[in-house]
């Protein structure tokens, strides 16, 4: 039987919202923002306590230093503050979710760093090596860049499709600012679910079939309606006979 982590992006806003909520009701894993593209540490400890309450696997949602650009601008930025933005990041939900009662499982990188990453190895290096010895879990895109770097640091990586994205003939998702970037509709994103966990792939906008082999699929929390998308997720997968279970718990669900 096939087995699938369901996270969620969030906590990307001035409160918990109640489309954070609904979402946390739905996932497996969230990866809640660390400060630096959006949230606070107020409501990282919120999100914490709700992961912690419905036990929910907490990740750290690191970026670059960019609230302005909510982190989807490539930046250039150092070696070394690009390393040291990420312990900070780290940091700082580590010290929320222990106050809230948790700990911190994972890092997810989001948007710009989390596309350069994947693609760039001297960006892959450096935040693996800012990560060695906190973090024993990153997740990335398939045939990511951070493979190597990752295994030599000896954290493991865990592969991500999108539910709510488009992807083009290359596997790689469409830029916002293109047609076809965003799945709305909750059946829209319940077939995408149950094509990348049972299909283990995509159709790509163009319409041609891309392979992707993930471990967790993600429904961003960042546009209304995310709870119901990440709930037509689910039902999908469970429907075609998918165990949604975190990759860091072994409690099935």
């Amino acid at each position: 039987m096939p087995v699938i982590d369901l996270n969620a992006d969030l906590a990307e806003h001035d409160v918990l919202t109640a489309d954070d909520v609904s979402l946390l009701d739905v996932v497996t894993s969230a990866s809640l923002a660390c400060g630096f593209h959006a949230g606070s540490a107020r409501v990282m400890r919120d999100a914490a306590e709700a992961c912690v309450a419905r036990g929910v696997a907490i990740g750290a949602h690191v970026s670059y230093r960019d609230r302005a650009g909510f982190g989807r601008r490539v930046l250039e930025v150092a070696p070394d503050r690009l390393a040291a933005d990420v312990v900070e990041q780290w940091e700082a939900l580590v010290a929320e979710a222990a106050a809230a009662g948790g700990t911190v499982a994972y890092v997810k990188p989001h948007g710009a760093l989390y596309t350069t990453m994947a693609a760039d190895p001297e960006v892959a290096a450096t935040v693996t090596a800012a990560l060695a010895g906190r973090c024993r879990v990153l997740v990335a895109p398939p045939a990511s860049a951070l493979a190597g770097p990752a295994a030599a640091a000896g954290i493991r990586m865990v592969t991500e499709g999108f539910c709510d994205r488009g992807y083009d003939a290359d596997g790689r998702l469409v830029p916002r600012t293109h047609a076809g970037a965003l799945l709305d509709g909750p059946a829209a994103v319940g077939d995408r679910a149950r094509s990348l966990a049972v299909d283990r792939g995509v159709h790509a906008v163009d319409g041609a079939w891309v392979a992707l082999e993930v471990e967790t699929l993600c429904v961003h929390g960042d546009r209304p309606g995310a709870g119901d998308r990440a709930r037509a997720a689910r039902d999908a997968l469970h429907g075609s006979g998918v165990r949604v279970r975190s990759f860091v718990t072994a409690d099935p669900s």
